[in-house]
């Protein structure tokens, strides 16, 4: 018995294995494509995370600042003989306090964390 094969079906198996060396490569390129979506996934969390602690960070940071306009607004007044020196003072220091409570217990955290 003679085989012989025409161009037609030579072609055939030619284009029949290139399909499954392409069908093998997106597999291979799928798997990758999972992991690094996974990888990626857990990156946006921690951005998340950094992003909340920022806005947080920045709402306690707006409060303090208004509250020194405020009392930098009173002292002004009292400067000018509107209100009473004690008045502003205390305010001032209120305002002080506010942005200290702000600034110290974000150092004391990091020293817990480095401890």
């Amino acid at each position: 018995m003679d085989a012989t094969l025409t161009l037609k079906e030579m072609g055939m198996v030619l284009i029949g294995g290139g399909l499954v060396i392409l069908i093998f490569y997106a597999i291979c390129a799928m798997k990758n494509l999972a992991g690094t979506l996974k990888r990626t996934n857990k990156i946006l969390d921690d951005t998340r995370v950094v992003t909340e602690i920022a806005a947080n960070k920045a709402k306690d940071v707006e409060g303090a600042v208004d509250d020194v306009v405020e009392a930098v607004g009173i002292v002004t007044d009292g400067i000018k003989g509107n209100q009473s020196i004690v008045k502003a003072l205390t305010n001032l220091i209120n305002a002080l306090s506010s942005l200290r409570s702000v600034v110290l217990p974000a150092e004391s955290t990091e020293e817990k964390q480095q401890n």
